[in-house]
Protein backbone atom coordinates (compact mmCIF):
# COMPACT_ATOMS: atom_id res chain seq x y z
CA UNK A 1 0.00 0.00 0.00
CA UNK A 2 1.43 3.16 -0.68
CA UNK A 3 1.46 6.07 1.88
CA UNK A 4 -0.45 9.40 1.60
CA UNK A 5 2.76 11.28 0.54
CA UNK A 6 4.05 8.76 -1.72
CA UNK A 7 5.87 6.50 0.46
CA UNK A 8 5.74 2.77 0.02
CA UNK A 9 6.58 1.15 3.56
CA UNK A 10 4.48 -0.11 6.35
CA UNK A 11 3.58 3.11 8.38
CA UNK A 12 0.71 3.75 5.99
CA UNK A 13 -0.66 0.93 7.17
CA UNK A 14 0.02 1.24 11.08
CA UNK A 15 1.41 4.15 12.74
CA UNK A 16 4.82 3.98 14.21
CA UNK A 17 4.91 3.65 17.93
CA UNK A 18 7.90 3.99 19.93
CA UNK A 19 9.19 1.00 21.93
CA UNK A 20 9.23 1.64 25.69
CA UNK A 21 12.57 4.36 26.91
CA UNK A 22 15.00 1.93 28.70
CA UNK A 23 14.99 4.01 32.36
CA UNK A 24 18.32 5.44 33.51
CA UNK A 25 20.03 5.26 36.95
CA UNK A 26 22.97 5.23 38.48
CA UNK A 27 24.45 1.98 37.03
CA UNK A 28 23.37 2.63 33.28
CA UNK A 29 26.09 3.84 30.56
CA UNK A 30 24.47 6.94 29.19
CA UNK A 31 27.52 7.34 26.86
CA UNK A 32 25.74 4.42 24.93
CA UNK A 33 23.31 6.03 22.58
CA UNK A 34 21.12 3.65 20.84
CA UNK A 35 20.78 3.99 17.34
CA UNK A 36 18.32 6.16 15.19
CA UNK A 37 15.58 4.69 13.54
CA UNK A 38 14.37 4.83 10.11
CA UNK A 39 11.39 6.86 10.07
CA UNK A 40 9.69 8.71 7.36
CA UNK A 41 9.35 12.32 6.91
CA UNK A 42 5.76 11.99 7.74
CA UNK A 43 6.57 10.42 11.70
CA UNK A 44 9.63 12.42 11.69
CA UNK A 45 7.30 16.02 11.41
CA UNK A 46 4.82 14.58 13.81
CA UNK A 47 7.81 14.21 16.09
CA UNK A 48 9.07 17.89 16.25
CA UNK A 49 6.64 19.35 18.75
CA UNK A 50 7.81 16.96 20.82
CA UNK A 51 11.37 17.67 20.47
CA UNK A 52 10.67 21.44 20.79
CA UNK A 53 9.60 20.37 24.31
CA UNK A 54 12.59 18.29 24.54
CA UNK A 55 10.10 15.28 25.39
CA UNK A 56 11.59 12.49 22.78
CA UNK A 57 13.93 10.02 23.53
CA UNK A 58 17.32 9.83 22.83
CA UNK A 59 16.90 8.15 19.33
CA UNK A 60 13.97 9.89 18.69
CA UNK A 61 16.27 13.33 19.32
CA UNK A 62 18.63 12.16 17.22
CA UNK A 63 16.73 11.44 14.60
CA UNK A 64 14.52 14.33 14.30
CA UNK A 65 17.84 16.79 13.83
CA UNK A 66 19.07 14.51 11.58
CA UNK A 67 16.25 15.11 9.03
CA UNK A 68 16.40 18.71 10.14
CA UNK A 69 20.00 18.80 8.41
CA UNK A 70 18.11 17.69 5.18
CA UNK A 71 14.77 18.78 5.19
CA UNK A 72 14.35 22.96 5.03
CA UNK A 73 10.27 23.30 5.25
CA UNK A 74 10.71 20.96 8.62
CA UNK A 75 14.00 23.11 10.06
CA UNK A 76 11.70 26.06 9.70
CA UNK A 77 8.48 24.89 11.48
CA UNK A 78 11.29 23.39 14.20
CA UNK A 79 12.96 26.56 14.82
CA UNK A 80 8.90 28.54 15.32
CA UNK A 81 7.98 25.62 17.68
CA UNK A 82 11.05 26.50 19.47
CA UNK A 83 10.73 30.02 19.88
CA UNK A 84 7.01 29.38 20.68
CA UNK A 85 8.21 27.00 23.33
CA UNK A 86 10.42 29.74 25.15
CA UNK A 87 6.83 31.85 25.59
CA UNK A 88 5.65 28.91 28.12
CA UNK A 89 9.20 29.60 30.49
CA UNK A 90 7.85 30.10 33.98
CA UNK A 91 10.17 33.14 34.24
CA UNK A 92 9.48 35.28 31.01
CA UNK A 93 6.83 38.35 32.10
CA UNK A 94 3.96 38.22 29.36
CA UNK A 95 2.96 41.48 30.44
CA UNK A 96 3.43 44.10 27.77
CA UNK A 97 5.79 46.64 28.18
CA UNK A 98 3.61 49.64 29.38
CA UNK A 99 6.11 51.87 26.98
CA UNK A 100 5.36 49.91 24.01
CA UNK A 101 2.47 52.10 23.56
CA UNK A 102 4.47 55.97 23.35
CA UNK A 103 6.72 54.01 21.57
CA UNK A 104 4.96 52.67 18.79
CA UNK A 105 3.15 55.67 18.59
CA UNK A 106 5.97 58.20 18.35
CA UNK A 107 7.46 55.75 15.22
CA UNK A 108 4.21 56.01 13.70
CA UNK A 109 3.92 59.96 13.90
CA UNK A 110 7.37 60.17 12.92
CA UNK A 111 6.75 58.60 9.92
CA UNK A 112 3.47 60.14 9.32
CA UNK A 113 2.73 63.16 11.36
CA UNK A 114 -1.17 63.24 12.67
CA UNK A 115 -3.40 65.20 10.23
CA UNK A 116 -5.31 66.62 12.92
CA UNK A 117 -3.06 66.50 15.91
CA UNK A 118 -3.12 66.84 19.87
CA UNK A 119 -3.26 70.63 20.64
CA UNK A 120 -0.18 70.91 23.10
CA UNK A 121 -1.89 72.78 25.55
CA UNK A 122 -4.44 69.54 25.69
CA UNK A 123 -1.18 66.45 25.94
CA UNK A 124 -0.79 67.17 29.86
CA UNK A 125 -4.86 65.62 30.18
CA UNK A 126 -4.41 62.98 27.13
CA UNK A 127 -1.09 61.56 28.57
CA UNK A 128 -2.48 61.80 32.45
CA UNK A 129 -5.91 59.87 31.56
CA UNK A 130 -4.21 57.41 29.37
CA UNK A 131 -1.69 56.52 32.73
CA UNK A 132 -5.14 56.24 34.56
CA UNK A 133 -6.89 54.22 32.16
CA UNK A 134 -3.57 51.53 32.31
CA UNK A 135 -3.81 51.58 35.81
CA UNK A 136 -7.47 50.77 35.70
CA UNK A 137 -7.03 47.78 33.47
CA UNK A 138 -4.52 46.45 35.81
CA UNK A 139 -6.74 45.92 38.63
CA UNK A 140 -9.20 43.61 39.71
CA UNK A 141 -12.58 43.57 41.05
CA UNK A 142 -12.44 43.66 44.13
CA UNK A 143 -9.89 46.47 44.06
CA UNK A 144 -12.64 48.78 42.61
CA UNK A 145 -14.05 49.20 46.28
CA UNK A 146 -11.06 49.72 47.71
CA UNK A 147 -10.99 52.68 50.37
CA UNK A 148 -9.25 55.68 49.04
CA UNK A 149 -9.21 59.22 51.39
CA UNK A 150 -9.99 61.96 49.68
CA UNK A 151 -7.63 64.89 51.36
CA UNK A 152 -8.04 68.76 50.16
CA UNK A 153 -8.35 72.26 52.11
CA UNK A 154 -11.38 74.25 52.93
CA UNK A 155 -11.31 77.50 55.10
CA UNK A 156 -7.44 76.89 55.92
CA UNK A 157 -8.58 73.38 57.87
CA UNK A 158 -7.94 70.03 55.89
CA UNK A 159 -10.95 68.21 55.53
CA UNK A 160 -10.99 64.33 55.01
CA UNK A 161 -13.39 62.49 52.61
CA UNK A 162 -13.69 58.52 52.57
CA UNK A 163 -14.39 57.22 49.00
CA UNK A 164 -13.35 54.11 46.94
CA UNK A 165 -11.65 53.35 43.22
CA UNK A 166 -14.81 53.43 41.73
CA UNK A 167 -15.90 56.65 43.58
CA UNK A 168 -12.80 58.61 42.78
CA UNK A 169 -13.23 57.59 38.68
CA UNK A 170 -17.09 58.86 39.41
CA UNK A 171 -15.72 62.42 40.90
CA UNK A 172 -13.35 62.49 37.65
CA UNK A 173 -16.11 61.92 35.20
CA UNK A 174 -18.39 64.54 37.20
CA UNK A 175 -16.04 67.38 37.46
CA UNK A 176 -14.22 66.44 33.72
CA UNK A 177 -17.82 67.55 32.75
CA UNK A 178 -17.79 71.04 33.53
CA UNK A 179 -15.01 71.16 30.36
CA UNK A 180 -17.65 69.63 28.14
CA UNK A 181 -20.24 71.95 29.18
CA UNK A 182 -18.04 74.62 27.95
CA UNK A 183 -17.59 72.55 24.81
CA UNK A 184 -21.24 71.80 24.25
CA UNK A 185 -20.67 68.46 24.98
CA UNK A 186 -23.08 65.89 27.06
CA UNK A 187 -22.90 66.87 30.74
CA UNK A 188 -22.39 63.42 32.49
CA UNK A 189 -24.71 65.13 35.54
CA UNK A 190 -26.99 65.49 32.61
CA UNK A 191 -29.11 68.86 30.21
CA UNK A 192 -30.70 70.42 33.80
CA UNK A 193 -27.31 70.59 35.87
CA UNK A 194 -26.38 74.34 37.45
CA UNK A 195 -23.52 75.54 35.69
CA UNK A 196 -22.76 77.23 38.96
CA UNK A 197 -21.95 74.10 40.93
CA UNK A 198 -18.30 73.77 42.23
CA UNK A 199 -16.85 71.03 41.59
CA UNK A 200 -17.38 69.02 45.15
CA UNK A 201 -21.04 69.91 45.03
CA UNK A 202 -21.01 68.37 41.31
CA UNK A 203 -19.74 65.16 43.21
CA UNK A 204 -22.09 65.02 45.36
CA UNK A 205 -24.73 65.72 43.07
CA UNK A 206 -23.43 62.61 41.10
CA UNK A 207 -22.27 60.48 44.38
CA UNK A 208 -26.50 60.80 45.34
CA UNK A 209 -27.64 59.92 41.27
CA UNK A 210 -26.61 56.51 41.99
CA UNK A 211 -28.64 53.89 42.17
CA UNK A 212 -26.06 51.41 44.15
CA UNK A 213 -22.39 52.11 45.01
CA UNK A 214 -20.17 53.00 41.93
CA UNK A 215 -18.21 50.10 40.37
CA UNK A 216 -15.54 49.55 37.83
CA UNK A 217 -18.78 50.58 35.05
CA UNK A 218 -17.90 53.72 35.62
CA UNK A 219 -14.42 53.38 33.85
CA UNK A 220 -16.21 53.23 30.38
CA UNK A 221 -18.03 56.43 30.68
CA UNK A 222 -15.10 58.25 32.22
CA UNK A 223 -13.20 57.67 29.72
CA UNK A 224 -15.26 58.12 26.74
CA UNK A 225 -15.79 61.46 27.92
CA UNK A 226 -11.60 62.01 28.38
CA UNK A 227 -11.39 60.48 24.62
CA UNK A 228 -14.10 62.95 23.58
CA UNK A 229 -12.56 66.13 25.13
CA UNK A 230 -9.11 65.11 23.31
CA UNK A 231 -10.97 64.46 20.12
CA UNK A 232 -13.27 68.03 20.02
CA UNK A 233 -10.25 70.18 20.69
CA UNK A 234 -7.81 68.79 18.26
CA UNK A 235 -10.49 68.82 15.68
CA UNK A 236 -11.64 72.50 16.73
CA UNK A 237 -7.95 73.53 17.29
CA UNK A 238 -6.59 77.21 18.75
CA UNK A 239 -10.68 78.41 18.60
CA UNK A 240 -11.50 76.96 21.49
CA UNK A 241 -8.42 77.57 24.05
CA UNK A 242 -9.80 80.51 25.54
CA UNK A 243 -13.32 79.30 26.02
CA UNK A 244 -14.13 79.99 29.44
CA UNK A 245 -14.57 77.26 32.00
CA UNK A 246 -16.52 78.02 34.98
CA UNK A 247 -15.87 75.76 38.54
CA UNK A 248 -18.78 77.82 40.52
CA UNK A 249 -16.53 80.37 42.17
CA UNK A 250 -14.47 80.79 39.76
CA UNK A 251 -13.22 80.52 36.14
CA UNK A 252 -10.43 79.21 33.65
CA UNK A 253 -9.72 79.43 30.02
CA UNK A 254 -10.36 76.03 28.41
CA UNK A 255 -6.33 75.65 27.32
CA UNK A 256 -5.62 75.91 31.68
CA UNK A 257 -8.59 74.06 32.57
CA UNK A 258 -7.68 70.89 30.61
CA UNK A 259 -4.34 71.49 32.48
CA UNK A 260 -6.20 71.57 36.07
CA UNK A 261 -7.78 68.22 35.09
CA UNK A 262 -4.71 66.86 34.20
CA UNK A 263 -3.03 67.34 37.61
CA UNK A 264 -6.13 66.51 39.46
CA UNK A 265 -6.30 62.74 37.14
CA UNK A 266 -2.91 62.49 38.32
CA UNK A 267 -3.12 62.96 42.01
CA UNK A 268 -6.18 61.03 42.17
CA UNK A 269 -4.45 58.48 39.86
CA UNK A 270 -1.95 58.62 42.58
CA UNK A 271 -4.79 58.03 45.48
CA UNK A 272 -5.73 54.96 44.01
CA UNK A 273 -2.58 53.31 43.22
CA UNK A 274 -1.64 53.85 46.94
CA UNK A 275 -4.79 52.42 47.67
CA UNK A 276 -4.10 49.44 45.69
CA UNK A 277 -0.37 49.22 46.06
CA UNK A 278 0.21 49.95 42.74
CA UNK A 279 3.56 51.71 41.62
CA UNK A 280 2.32 55.24 40.20
CA UNK A 281 5.30 57.92 39.09
CA UNK A 282 4.87 62.10 38.55
CA UNK A 283 4.35 63.30 35.50
CA UNK A 284 6.83 63.93 33.17
CA UNK A 285 8.76 66.73 33.41
CA UNK A 286 7.32 69.25 30.65
CA UNK A 287 3.41 67.93 31.72
CA UNK A 288 4.45 68.48 35.34
CA UNK A 289 5.97 71.63 34.87
CA UNK A 290 2.80 72.82 32.98
CA UNK A 291 0.73 72.16 35.75
CA UNK A 292 3.18 74.22 38.52
CA UNK A 293 3.49 77.04 35.96
CA UNK A 294 -0.60 77.16 35.93
CA UNK A 295 -0.49 76.82 40.01
CA UNK A 296 2.48 79.90 40.44
CA UNK A 297 -0.25 81.83 38.32
CA UNK A 298 -3.05 81.42 40.44
CA UNK A 299 -1.31 82.29 43.35
CA UNK A 300 -1.33 86.19 43.44
CA UNK A 301 -5.35 85.80 42.89
CA UNK A 302 -5.60 83.73 46.00
CA UNK A 303 -3.09 85.83 48.01
CA UNK A 304 -6.00 88.74 47.12
CA UNK A 305 -8.53 86.62 47.72
CA UNK A 306 -7.44 85.77 51.21
CA UNK A 307 -6.72 89.23 51.89
CA UNK A 308 -9.97 90.14 51.16
CA UNK A 309 -11.31 87.93 53.86
CA UNK A 310 -9.41 88.36 56.62
CA UNK A 311 -7.00 85.52 55.92
CA UNK A 312 -3.92 87.30 54.71
CA UNK A 313 -1.57 90.20 55.66
CA UNK A 314 -2.88 93.91 54.31
CA UNK A 315 -0.94 95.21 50.91
CA UNK A 316 2.16 96.89 52.13
CA UNK A 317 2.12 99.14 49.04
CA UNK A 318 -0.07 99.98 46.55
CA UNK A 319 1.25 98.92 43.08
CA UNK A 320 0.09 100.16 39.66
CA UNK A 321 -1.65 97.63 37.11
CA UNK A 322 1.30 96.28 35.29
CA UNK A 323 3.79 97.22 37.27
CA UNK A 324 6.85 95.62 39.40
CA UNK A 325 5.95 95.22 43.22
CA UNK A 326 6.93 93.16 46.06
CA UNK A 327 7.24 89.68 45.08
CA UNK A 328 8.08 86.24 46.33
CA UNK A 329 10.52 84.13 44.70
CA UNK A 330 9.51 80.88 44.13
CA UNK A 331 12.42 78.00 43.70
CA UNK A 332 10.95 74.58 42.93
CA UNK A 333 13.57 71.57 42.08
CA UNK A 334 13.65 68.71 40.48
CA UNK A 335 12.03 67.52 37.20
CA UNK A 336 9.47 70.11 35.91
CA UNK A 337 11.11 73.16 38.35
CA UNK A 338 11.98 76.29 37.33
CA UNK A 339 11.99 79.71 39.03
CA UNK A 340 8.82 81.90 39.44
CA UNK A 341 8.20 85.67 41.21
CA UNK A 342 4.75 85.69 43.19
CA UNK A 343 3.07 89.23 43.47
CA UNK A 344 2.15 90.00 46.87
CA UNK A 345 0.50 93.05 47.04
CA UNK A 346 -2.01 92.88 43.62
CA UNK A 347 -2.94 90.17 41.39
CA UNK A 348 -2.49 92.87 38.59
CA UNK A 349 0.97 93.78 39.82
CA UNK A 350 4.17 91.89 38.25
CA UNK A 351 6.43 89.64 40.21
CA UNK A 352 10.24 91.01 39.66
CA UNK A 353 13.57 89.66 40.72
CA UNK A 354 14.49 93.36 41.70
CA UNK A 355 11.67 93.72 44.52
CA UNK A 356 11.96 89.76 45.77
CA UNK A 357 11.30 90.06 50.00
CA UNK A 358 11.63 86.42 50.29
CA UNK A 359 12.25 83.07 48.86
CA UNK A 360 10.56 79.49 49.11
CA UNK A 361 12.27 76.51 47.97
CA UNK A 362 10.17 73.54 47.32
CA UNK A 363 10.52 70.46 45.47
CA UNK A 364 8.14 69.95 42.63
CA UNK A 365 5.88 67.39 43.51
CA UNK A 366 5.92 68.56 47.33
CA UNK A 367 5.18 72.12 45.83
CA UNK A 368 1.93 69.91 43.90
CA UNK A 369 0.87 67.94 47.26
CA UNK A 370 0.84 71.57 48.76
CA UNK A 371 -1.84 72.88 46.02
CA UNK A 372 -3.71 69.84 46.13
CA UNK A 373 -4.20 69.62 49.89
CA UNK A 374 -2.26 66.61 50.44
CA UNK A 375 -0.07 68.05 52.76
CA UNK A 376 -0.38 71.28 55.00
CA UNK A 377 1.75 74.09 54.45
CA UNK A 378 3.32 73.40 57.90
CA UNK A 379 4.29 70.04 56.38
CA UNK A 380 5.43 71.53 53.51
CA UNK A 381 9.69 70.80 54.03
CA UNK A 382 10.41 74.21 52.15
CA UNK A 383 13.81 76.07 52.35
CA UNK A 384 12.43 79.47 53.47
CA UNK A 385 14.30 82.64 53.86
CA UNK A 386 12.88 86.60 54.03
CA UNK A 387 9.62 88.24 55.08
CA UNK A 388 7.95 85.15 56.90
CA UNK A 389 4.36 87.25 56.90
CA UNK A 390 4.63 87.11 53.02
CA UNK A 391 5.96 83.08 53.10
CA UNK A 392 2.71 82.00 55.07
CA UNK A 393 0.66 84.21 53.23
CA UNK A 394 1.98 82.25 49.85
CA UNK A 395 1.83 78.64 51.08
CA UNK A 396 -1.38 79.07 52.58
CA UNK A 397 -2.63 80.25 49.52
CA UNK A 398 -1.62 77.39 47.70
CA UNK A 399 -3.31 75.08 49.79
CA UNK A 400 -6.45 76.62 49.31
CA UNK A 401 -6.19 76.49 45.73
CA UNK A 402 -7.02 72.41 46.29
CA UNK A 403 -10.67 71.13 46.20
CA UNK A 404 -12.56 67.81 45.99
Amino acid sequence: MTAANGEDDDLARAPWIPAPRESADDHADLADHAEPPVLSHTVLKSLLGAWALSACSTAETKAVEDHLTICAPCADEALRLRDAVALLHEDRDLDLDPLLRSRVLENCLGRRPARIPVPAWATPYDAETARLDALLRDIGESEWHAPVRLKWHEDDRPVRRKSTVAGVIGHLLAVDGLVSGALGLTDPLGPDTSPELTPTQRTETFWSSLTRPPNRSLRAPWRDQSHTLIRTVSFAGREVADLTVTYGDFALPLKDALLERAFECWLHADDIANAVAYPYDPPSGPHLHGMIDLAARLLPAAVAHRRRTGRAAPSRHLVTAGAPGRSLHLEVEGAGGGHWYIALDSPAALGSPDHTVAQVALDGVEFCQLVAGRITPEEAAAGQTGDRQAIQDVLAAAASLSHL
